[in-house]
């Protein structure tokens, strides 16, 4: 639909946020107006018309383009998928005119024109996530990790809903001491500034009993990386955009990464600086993810001991006795937390509730009960004090090298065995990349098929236009690939049958993650030529 009958002000997409935000309101309401188009004929998909508009989150999708000024010489293009009636294998023609021309313009009508949408409805849309991004782009000046504005609805409906929890729900409220004032681009009929809970950089411990909310608010943090719709209850909960969640993934692939600073030499004098293995364990599985999201730039680690290796995050005093030194080649995170952070700058934020022993390193304690936060950092300095625990710090083992490992692109060849390109994303969790399926279920900062979709794309580009560049180096490619050129660039040339309306962005660490986690995928380890990005030079 041209601009001039599109008619949005160009307000609405006066920058690259802005223009997001239209763009995913407009798919919303696209899919919204698709159920009033009737009830469709035939067998199968017969009649169904589909849009990608997304979930809770608000990314960067394909579904809708917006060209130019929306408002003149531009274009508001919607990307859907008609399934063409047909009764078994007799096609519906009368009925597929009438879709095609009557239905599909009715719901543009409604869905891509400026007037006949609800007064003011597109505005406080987009300058809602408009407010998030500014919110979220106070953190670093304010030597923050994350931010949680009071009254906050965190709890979600159930375990397979991000919706929010509406009933017996408890809203956020912030301890005295850790609350902020942030100002908000667009106030509205309220005040200029939302105050709520500033996490600060640093080591963060969570703690408390079981179900108190610690995981609802780490998930929460981890969700908070890009913007949430209106209404979602953690609208205005932000969190730095580089946090990046670590568990434990039993069974993964690990390719030539460099976990030296957390497991030491392996038996049989195996060295450990480009460790590869096709079945890690918990404990090594983590290690790699750590090692990987630095490499990636990370600089805020998401941590949650109920997802966590044990034997990777503490070994305790009488555990050191027992076992010595010489006969554990594994390096506690407890010991390398603190070096994180002030070596290299990176933050992590822990949930933990089983182990003390973090209590010696952690500078910020928050504790949670009945989904209250009261931060107790004086009392579980005065508890640390109390109760030593006599274990000794490994202080010994080798530090973070920031080894540079560059992919093999001949190993990330997305052809099938007939020589065609495959990439096909069914569900979030699970890439078909070539012949292999890549199980991308610990990688729970993907939200959304459409990402897993691109992040398959990014990968077959990367192998493709990237040969012979590190990681990190590899990724600002792509960054500023799809800055400049957007998603529909991962798909310009048609392969694999790509539907352009199907995409949504992943940040540069979802990438990462995809490639690390294919099986086939193989990496050369070396020297890295610059200070690695965890210690500040970038």
């Amino acid at each position: 639909m041209d601009g001039e009958t599109a008619g949005f002000p160009a307000a609405l997409a006066s920058n690259r946020a802005r223009r997001t935000a239209l763009a995913d309101f407009l798919a919303r309401r696209f899919g919204r107006a698709i159920p009033q188009s009737g009830s469709s004929a035939g067998s199968g998909h017969s009649g169904q018309i589909r849009i990608d508009a997304g979930g809770q989150e608000i990314l960067e999708r394909t579904a809708i383009r917006i060209s130019g000024d929306p408002s003149g010489a531009g274009f508001v293009e919607a990307r859907v998928e008609v399934g063409l009636p047909a009764a078994g294998r007799r096609i519906l023609g009368h009925r597929a005119a009438d879709l095609l021309t009557r239905e599909l313009p009715a719901i543009a009508g409604r869905a891509l024109v400026f007037r006949s949408l609800p007064e003011g409805a597109p505005e406080s849309f987009v300058n809602a996530v408009e407010n998030q991004h500014h919110l979220r782009s106070q953190l670093e000046a304010r030597s923050l990790t994350a931010f949680v504005p009071d009254g906050a609805i965190l709890p979600r409906a159930h375990g397979a809903s991000e919706r929010p929890l509406t009933d017996g729900v408890v809203p956020f409220e912030s301890p005295a001491s850790l609350r902020v004032s942030l100002s908000l681009l667009h106030p509205g009929s309220g005040p200029p500034e939302i105050r709520g809970m500033g996490i600060p950089e640093g080591v963060t411990l969570i703690v408390g009993g079981g179900f108190h909310g610690k995981s609802t608010l780490l998930q929460a943090l981890a969700r908070s990386v890009v913007p949430h719709v209106p209404g979602d209850g953690r609208e205005l909960v932000v969190t730095r955009g580089d946090a990046v969640t670590i568990r434990a993934e039993e069974g993964r692939a690990v390719s030539s990464v460099d976990v030296s600073p957390f497991i030491r030499e392996l038996p049989g004098g195996r060295a450990t600086t480009a460790f590869t293995t096709d079945n890690a364990s918990g404990s090594t599985s983590q290690a790699a993810s750590i090692v990987e999201a630095l490499e990636a730039g990370s600089r805020l680690l998401l941590m949650d001991e109920d997802t966590s290796a044990t034997n990777l995050m503490i070994r305790d005093a009488r555990m050191q006795a027992l076992v010595a030194r010489e006969a554990e080649p594994i390096v506690a995170l407890l010991d390398r937390v603190r070096e994180l952070f002030e070596r290299h700058r990176v933050s992590t934020i822990l949930v933990m509730g089983g182990s003390g022993d973090y209590l010696d390193a952690a500078d910020t304690v928050i504790q949670l009960a009945d989904y209250r936060p009261r931060e107790v950092t004086a009392r579980a300095r005065e508890v640390a004090a109390r109760y030593p625990t006599r274990r000794s710090p490994d202080a010994e083992a080798a530090g973070f090298h920031g080894r540079e490992r560059c992919p093999d692109p001949g190993s990330f060849d997305p052809a099938g065995r007939k020589g065609t390109p495959r990439i096909r994303a069914t569900r979030r969790d699970l890439l078909l990349y070539g012949e292999e399926e890549v199980d991308l279920r610990a990688v729970e900062q993907l939200f959304d098929e459409s990402q897993t979709r691109a992040a398959g794309y990014a990968m077959a580009a990367a192998s493709r236009d990237c040969a012979g560049l590190p990681v990190s180096e590899l990724l600002d490619v792509l960054d500023e690939r799809l800055n400049e050129a957007g998603l529909e660039s991962l798909t310009a040339d048609g392969r694999a049958g790509a539907h352009p309306g199907r995409l949504a962005r992943p940040r540069r660490y979802e990438i990462a993650s995809a490639l690390n986690r294919l099986r086939r995928g193989r990496f050369d380890s070396r020297s890295s030529r610059t200070p690695n990005k965890s210690e500040g030079s970038h």
